[in-house]
């Protein structure tokens, strides 16, 4: 039923919208959402952490180093080489090929390095096949 003025002589209907329910209903959803945004837990990603891997380390390992101006080797228990980035993933996979099968490729990069370059490292050997990869860190003061 629509609220009625008495102005003057004649009663008249009011065509107007109370605000008044209408703002304190948003105001007690706005309290609402500033209570339970704080206690929300955003989406949980589980990082692997150092040193625990579902199979036990091998003997068998090749390891990439790449130093801070972006120099790669591939180190295995033959010998070690230089190669670029692109060339990576074909002597990882020629090393890999002659090896057992859990045989693994452990990346070590400088810290002061992009990451950049350990991703397209990560990259080039998944490419080229290689099953398994690890993830190492070398200081830059220790060479």
């Amino acid at each position: 039923m629509p609220s009625v003025s008495s102005r003057g002589k004649g009663r008249r209907t009011v065509n107007e919208i109370n605000m008044v329910p209408f703002i304190d209903v948003m105001l007690v959803l706005l309290i609402i959402f500033m209570v339970t945004a704080p206690m929300l837990t955003p989406g949980a990603i589980n990082v692997p952490s150092a040193g625990k891997s579902t199979k036990p380390p091998v003997q068998n390992v090749a390891h990439v180093l790449i130093d801070k101006d972006g120099s790669v080797r591939l180190k295995t228990p033959n010998g070690e080489q230089a190669v670029t980035l692109q060339e990576l993933g074909l002597a990882a996979a020629s090393w890999q090929s002659g090896q057992p099968e859990d045989s693994a490729v452990m990346i070590q990069a400088d810290k002061a390095l992009p990451y950049e370059t350990v991703v397209n490292a990560m990259g080039e050997l998944q490419k080229a096949g290689v099953k398994r990869v690890a993830l190492g860190v070398k200081s830059a003061a220790g060479k």
